[in-house]
């Protein structure tokens, strides 16, 4: 298994930004690109290649499923799109559970030791389908969950009480989705709690920050209005969780994995403060929640279960 070589497979908005990402931090030697469309995959990666120069060698060629043999680390961005505006959410997801069954057949016979990073949506569903479809444990299959919600979340917390967003400590946890869930007891700027609490001259304002939390829930719906699909952000949590592993960091991070009894709930995947290191999951952290938002994650848990029930 060589850890500088990653795998992309779809060559979307979300697949090429993560490869732009992994690409400009130098995170990879070999950048090996999937698409059931080879054509547009190989124009993506000679445009992509010709910036060696300008940032570092890395070998970036477009490839099928055996491409990928020896690969580290494969990001899964493919999924398919409404077939029409009528087409039901579970019908749409039926359809991508499909998808996945295809890639997990091939990704077992051709790169079974590789870390599987899924992107597309809905995430926490594609990760708990392609850890039951795939052969590989469960430690090395991963959701981006709500790292980019936390990252939006962070955001707008930092231009609230204007701070780097990098001195904001606070979650959201949960389901990648509605019923995401804003940790505010836990959240904390300097080790001081942001609720109830003046940080940097701005009082505590719990209608303002409730609409900060909105923001976030409705942030990809905005984008998608004017630009049509996100993908910049999502392609540099991406980089982000990688550089985690093959650093071996150990870093924790809001990502999507499977429960083991933790808040009561089993065999669902949603995103928890995850230990992330070169083993993919190390551990689960739980935090200590208060009964809203232990209310808010049982919420999302069974939000999940519902969708997943129907597939059966």
């Amino acid at each position: 298994m060589n850890t500088n070589k990653i795998g992309i497979i779809g060559t979307g908005f979300v697949g090429m930004a993560a490869a732009y990402s992994l690409f400009q931090q130098k995170l990879a030697n070999q950048i090996v690109l999937v698409d059931k469309n080879q054509d547009r995959a190989h124009g993506e990666a000679l445009d992509l290649m010709h910036g060696q120069p300008l940032v570092g060698r890395c070998e970036v060629t477009a490839g099928d499923f055996a491409s990928l043999e020896g690969a580290g680390i494969i990001v899964i961005c493919a999924g398919v799109s409404q077939s029409s505006p009528d087409e039901s959410r579970l019908h749409l997801l039926q359809r991508n559970i499909k998808v996945f069954e295809t890639i997990a057949r091939e990704l077992d016979q051709h790169a079974p030791q590789a870390m599987l990073l899924i992107a597309s949506n809905p995430v926490d569903i594609l990760t708990h389908a392609m850890q039951s479809l795939s052969h590989r444990p469960n430690n090395l299959v991963i959701g981006t969950g709500t790292l980019l919600d936390t990252s939006r979340f962070r955001t707008l917390l930092a231009n609230y009480y204007d701070v780097s967003p990098q001195s904001i400590h606070a979650y959201i946890l949960g389901e990648h989705g509605d019923s995401e869930v804003p940790v505010w007891s836990s959240a904390t700027i300097a080790g001081l709690g942001i609720k109830g609490n003046t940080i940097n001259g701005r009082e505590y304002d719990p209608e303002a920050l409730a609409g900060i939390v909105t923001r976030v829930r409705k942030a990809a719906y905005e984008i998608i209005a004017n630009k049509g699909y996100t993908n910049w952000a999502i392609g540099l949590v991406i980089a982000f969780i990688i550089r985690m592993v093959l650093n071996n960091q150990r870093s924790v991070l809001p990502v999507t994995v499977r429960l083991n009894g933790e808040y009561g709930i089993s065999d669902i995947c949603l995103s928890l403060p995850t230990v992330i290191g070169s083993d993919g999951v190390e551990s689960i952290i739980a935090p200590k929640l208060d009964e809203e938002e232990l209310a808010g994650i049982r919420h999302s848990a069974n939000t999940l279960k519902d969708s997943m029930d129907q597939l059966v």
